[in-house]
């Protein structure tokens, strides 16, 4: 029996609308002259006019994207170390305990999460003097201990799946551990590091909660702020700032396609 061409373009309709029609509907309002966030009254660069002169809400947006990129950056770092060490020396002492700390942020709620670091950096000020106060470093501790264990988890997959013979050829030829791992393994996982970064990097720009515990006078992140909004009623400039994020991030995707596709007929 063959599928009904119609049922599958309405499935297809149905979850890419799903998906996608509360952002374009994001993106249309932005161009509205109205306060109204819900109200069509007319095509309008107001918004964006707003925004620039917004430089609490630039101000968060510049911030969140700079702790995203750190934490992304350390998260892959410390994140493909604990994958490697995950799929490649599956028993030594401890293994259970370093299996149960890696996953752990996976599954414990981010208010769990967000409160024991912040008890944890207020014990550590009362000891030591520091730090001094919550802010970006807090912030970025807090977000590189919920994007590693991701990490992680992407890494160990790959590398299961990783031919062994490639690295086990250029032992045998003489090339020491190390170099194998930098000259063999990393380019060759390198596809599922640049998925760690990118989702280690969502991970953080969406960050509300963790953020709110860690943060302090001077750091507030885009996410957090903009939750604060939502108490008083948002304004379509917060719908401009989304627009521009969502033009840029299909930009990069475009751009990473086509770099691939290249990639694919020049090999």
């Amino acid at each position: 029996m063959k599928p009904n061409p119609w049922l599958r373009l309405l499935s297809f309709a149905l979850g890419f609308g799903f998906l996608y029609l509360p952002l374009f509907t994001l993106v249309v309002f932005s161009f509205n002259a109205s306060e109204m966030v819900t109200k069509w009254s007319g095509f309008s660069l107001r918004w964006y006019r707003e925004l620039l002169n917004d430089e609490v809400l630039l101000s968060a947006a510049w911030l969140s994207l700079r702790v995203a990129a750190m934490t992304a950056t350390m998260a892959v770092v410390i994140g493909t170390w604990a994958g490697y060490v995950l799929a490649r020396m599956r028993r030594f002492p401890g293994i259970s305990l370093f299996v149960a700390m890696i996953s752990a942020p996976l599954v414990i709620p981010e208010v769990i999460l967000g409160i024991s670091l912040l008890l944890m950096f207020v014990e550590l000020h009362n000891l030591t003097g520091w730090p001094e106060g919550q802010g970006v470093f807090t912030i970025w501790v807090g977000h590189v201990v919920l994007a590693t264990a991701y990490v992680a988890v992407i890494i160990q997959s790959r590398l299961r799946e990783f031919d062994r013979s490639l690295e086990e050829a250029a032992l045998d030829l003489g090339a020491t551990p190390l170099t194998v791992f930098f000259r063999i393994t990393l380019p060759l996982i390198a596809p599922a590091l640049a998925a760690g970064w990118l989702l280690a990097f969502t991970l953080s720009l969406d960050d509300v909660v963790i953020a709110s515990f860690l943060s302090g006078p001077g750091s507030t992140l885009l996410s957090p702020e903009i939750f604060a909004r939502v108490r008083l009623g948002l304004k379509p400039e917060v719908n401009a700032l989304a627009t521009i994020f969502i033009v840029a991030v299909g930009i990069c995707v475009l751009v990473a396609y086509r770099l691939q596709k290249r990639k694919e007929v020049s090999s």
